[in-house]
């Protein structure tokens, strides 16, 4: 049996995993994760909670199970960090210590008593530092693991050892104090992921016999009927029933504009009703709306680790251990084997103090919390603009990505074909053909032969008639028949109107040379022709084509500024897939593919660029996304079977959204490697400067505080990234 809980109290992922490895060795455990980017604990197996939260309160955090977190109003830094100060127990005793540490400095400052400006830096530490070396030793004795905590208590037993007592409480109050500032910076961005999932209502108004009743979301199933009125968050997923609404579909799709929603036309929980009353069946329980199904996958992709991140936990994991044995080294081996100074002396540091130092400097706080702040962040960004990214690893191979290969059909065109052009045999030459009367005469007979029909291509043809105002010339065809051959025949009044393609037309309808001249011209670029006659004489022609997106131009000419190549990949005609790479500027088009093909393909440019993104409906392109190092769908806010294979979600089906996808995966891997190397610089050059005796205990842990806060707020930045066009490197 799996359970989730909340853990409070953690502020780096080192804590998480100190979490995680104490858990781990409960009785009846058989498998535990803690996530700190969103501070779950999931749990597998048979425990005793009693059992549970006394492991995690020794090991010096929190637990409470919570199902969904109570919306926050937005409140100042400031005011929130204040909030925060005092409502943890641990920063409470540290703001008690702090004020026993400044009546000590006031009173040495001023009276120079010594003796009780002593005991109180002691009860300073005592406060401070008791919640501290609390946890240090619980980690040590359960996990057997050297922790952040135990380098401070280790330094600050040290300091008071060397008779730094008043340094010594400074530093305790100081870390204190900047672990409670990560932590604070922590929640905040946590709280970006929760926002998604607190745009839900929590109650609805149900439509019944007797009325309306305003019931908790939880309590709606799949059938009822709810009422939203204009300016209302929609509270499940449903179809409209009644009522005419634009919404404001952002938060799901990212669609700058709004919807307009009519009967039959689905809504999404969270989503902002219009200027319109809209009635709404329900069609799935409030946990399974899209809205949640979102945040959860989200909150799953926080265990698919981008490799950077993985290899720095690694790292950290070895390297606390690493630095308490250079610093025993750095104290122990100058006074043996060089005659320095092992304590304190007027003139200089002695190298216990450096040594203690060195373990204040070297707390792997920034540099363990580098990557999962950042990659939090993109995919919140990503998120709420429509796109779901199913984890770091994902992120952090879009990065990478040097080509692009689409499909055509659903994907770079919308999927529905148009008419193109239309001629009749008697036109005089007109360019315009929706002011030639003999055009569109042929375009009037042709859409009252598939006024009736449901194919694709009727559906343009009587979309064209309409546009163009001859929709009603004349009546619908009667006795229909379909051709062999491809074609329908059927009575217009008293004529006998036949609409085939270019090869029955060859056989039963003869037509000029020109004629067919100018049809084969069409068809070799990949458009559709259409023969028409009357009474069996040909009054011309009409071409259709797939219809291609409107953003696809741009969403093109930006991959090739990101420098990646672009491919097709496509089942459809040779011709139509040429002619829809020329109007786009697609470096590559393979044409003409099956299903097996396609993967084939897929595998092989996979190999010769070494990253590549496929781009699919997410459908019948599963085959070839999956091959794919990252496959992304075009469309899936109303596709469950989208959403669930592909790696990547384009949930409004824009895809415009792929470029900045990409420069948000870029972004965030840059932000990432910065804080790595930032983090490492200031604690090699403190280091060194501990190792010459410059560097001070309240120095030090004031480095690691700054460089922790710079790591998080450089880690939020994502959740301001444009949309708009940048610079060709992202």
């Amino acid at each position: 049996m799996q359970k989730t809980f909340l853990i409070e109290g953690m502020d780096c992922a080192d804590c998480a995993r100190h979490v995680e490895e104490g858990v781990q060795k409960l009785p009846g455990v058989q498998f535990a994760r803690v996530d700190f980017a969103t501070a779950q604990l999931v749990l597998e197996g048979e425990i005793d909670e009693t059992s549970l939260h006394q492991r995690v309160q020794a090991l010096g955090y929190r637990l409470k199970n919570e199902s969904t977190p109570v919306p926050e109003k937005p409140e100042s830094f400031w005011l929130g960090l204040g909030r925060y100060l005092l409502s943890e127990g641990e920063t409470r005793l540290a703001l008690l210590g702090g004020a026993f540490l400044l009546i000590s400095a006031v009173l040495r400052f001023f009276a120079g008593t010594s003796t009780i400006a002593l005991g109180l830096q002691l009860v300073a530490l005592g406060l401070a530092g008791y919640p501290i070396a609390r946890s240090a030793l619980a980690n040590l004795f359960i996990n057997r693991s050297i922790s952040i905590n135990l380098l401070m208590t280790l330094a600050a037993i040290g300091a008071v050892i060397i008779g730094e007592s008043g340094e010594a409480a400074t530093l305790i109050f100081l870390f204190a104090l900047a672990e409670a500032l990560e932590g604070y910076s922590t929640d905040r961005a946590r709280r970006t992921l929760n926002g998604l999932q607190n745009l839900t209502p929590t109650h609805a108004l149900r439509l019944g016999a007797d009325g309306e009743h305003r019931v908790p979301v939880q309590a709606l199933s799949p059938g009822d009927r709810v009422r939203v009125r204009p300016g209302e968050r929609i509270p499940v997923d449903g179809v409209v029933q009644s009522g005419t609404s634009d919404v404001n579909q952002a938060p799901i799709t990212g669609e700058s504009l709004p919807v307009f929603k009519q009967p039959g036309d689905s809504v999404f929980a969270g989503t902002v009703n219009g200027n319109g009353a809209l009635d709404i069946q329900v069609t799935r329980l409030a946990k399974d709306s899209t809205l949640a199904r979102i945040v959860q996958m989200v909150t799953e992709a926080q265990g698919r680790r981008a490799h950077l991140q993985r290899w720095i936990d690694r790292f950290a994991a070895f390297y606390t251990p690493a630095v308490v044995g250079i610093a025993f080294l750095v104290a122990v081996i100058p006074p043996l084997f060089f005659h320095q100074p092992f304590w304190n002396t007027p003139e200089a540091h002695g190298w216990l103090y450096r040594a203690l130092a060195l373990l204040v400097i070297a707390c792997p706080c920034a540099l363990v919390i580098s990557a999962p702040v950042t990659i939090l962040s993109g995919l919140t960004a990503a998120a709420r603009q429509g796109v779901l990214i199913k984890g770091g690893v994902y992120l952090e191979t879009l990065a990478r990505v040097k080509r692009v290969a689409f499909d055509k059909t659903g994907t770079l065109t919308l999927g529905k074909p148009v008419l193109t052009d239309h001629r009749a045999v008697d036109c005089p030459g007109c360019e315009d053909r929706s002011a030639c009367p003999a055009c569109r005469d042929v375009l009037a007979l042709a859409a009252a032969l598939e006024r009736a029909s449901a194919h694709p291509l009727a559906h343009a043809v009587v979309f064209a008639s309409q546009a163009q105002g001859v929709h009603q010339r004349y009546p619908t065809a009667q006795n229909l028949t379909t051709l062999n051959g491809g074609g329908i025949q059927g009575w217009i009044e008293q004529d006998v109107v036949t609409l085939g393609s270019h090869t029955l037309f060859e056989k039963q309808f003869p037509h000029s040379a020109a004629l067919c001249a100018q049809v084969e011209t069409l068809e070799q670029t990949g458009e559709t022709t259409m023969l028409l006659s009357q009474n069996g004489t040909v009054r011309g022609y009409l071409a259709v084509a797939d219809e291609i997106r409107p953003e696809s131009r741009q969403v093109v000419d930006d991959l090739h500024r990101l420098g990646i190549r672009t491919v097709m990949l496509t089942g459809d005609h040779p011709a139509a897939a040429q002619r829809v790479a020329r109007q786009l500027g697609v470096d590559e088009v393979r044409a003409g593919l099956l299903p097996e093909q396609k993967l084939q393909a897929v595998e092989e440019l996979a190999r010769a660029d070494g990253t590549l993104a496929m781009l699919g409906d997410g459908i019948n392109d599963t085959p070839a996304l999956s091959a794919a190092q990252v496959g992304i769908a075009v469309g899936g806010a109303s596709n469950a079977q989208a959403m669930e294979t592909a790696d990547v979600v384009l949930l409004g089906g824009d895809l415009s959204k792929l470029p900045y996808t990409l420069r948000l995966a870029r972004f965030v891997m840059r932000l990432i490697r910065q804080n790595v190397v930032f983090s490492l610089g200031i604690k090699a050059l403190f280091l060194v400067l501990a190792v010459l005796g410059v560097a001070t205990l309240w120095m030090a842990v004031l480095a690691d505080m700054g460089v922790s806060l710079l790591v998080i707020f450089n880690g939020l930045r994502p959740l301001r990234f444009p949309q708009g066009t940048l610079h060709p490197n992202g």
